[in-house]
């Protein structure tokens, strides 16, 4: 297979992954372009090889930025923002980890836990509520403790638990 035609290929599963990530289809492509360029890139850059609008490819870039999986670079004597990916896909497991945490995990811990002290009329609903949200909160505190294992580890940690299991 052709360099092309396999960069293509895998900026296309990269994209589709992504949406299994949390994030969508361009945003994960843009990361995917990133993680094969050899050097820093522009934004024009980045429209031309995917074929996408200034308008898309500026708001996937900050949103690339906010999940901290990208970093902007400047290049002395260029007006132009360069982007970069971290190589390191250890450090990008782990951040994506961190943001995933930090958008799904703690909002639903916050509810949960706001919801214990319950009350009403119906024993039986009540009972019923308590049961499910304490399990939801319980599981949920687990998945919290191990993802926060996870992006405060190294890969040895994680390849030494892996064994265990």
């Amino acid at each position: 297979m052709e360099y092309i035609e396999a960069k293509n290929k895998f900026i296309q599963a990269w994209g589709t992954l992504g949406t299994s990530w949390g994030i969508n289809k361009t945003m994960a492509q843009i990361h995917a372009l990133l993680l094969l360029s050899t050097e820093s890139i522009t934004t024009e850059d980045i429209m031309q090889e995917l074929q996408i609008s200034r308008g898309n490819a500026n708001m996937n870039i900050r949103a690339l930025i906010d999940w901290g999986i990208i970093e902007k670079e400047h290049k002395l004597g260029e007006r132009k923002e360069f982007f970069k990916a971290d190589k390191d896909i250890w450090e990008l497991a782990r951040q994506v980890s961190k943001e995933r945490r930090r958008r799904e995990i703690e909002p639903i811990l916050r509810v949960l836990d706001q919801v214990q002290d319950v009350s009403g009329t119906n024993e039986e609903e009540i009972k019923e509520f308590k049961q499910v949200t304490g399990d939801l909160m319980g599981f949920s505190l687990k998945i919290d403790g191990m993802l926060d294992k996870f992006t405060k580890s190294d890969s040895n940690w994680f390849y030494k638990m892996l064994l265990k299991l």
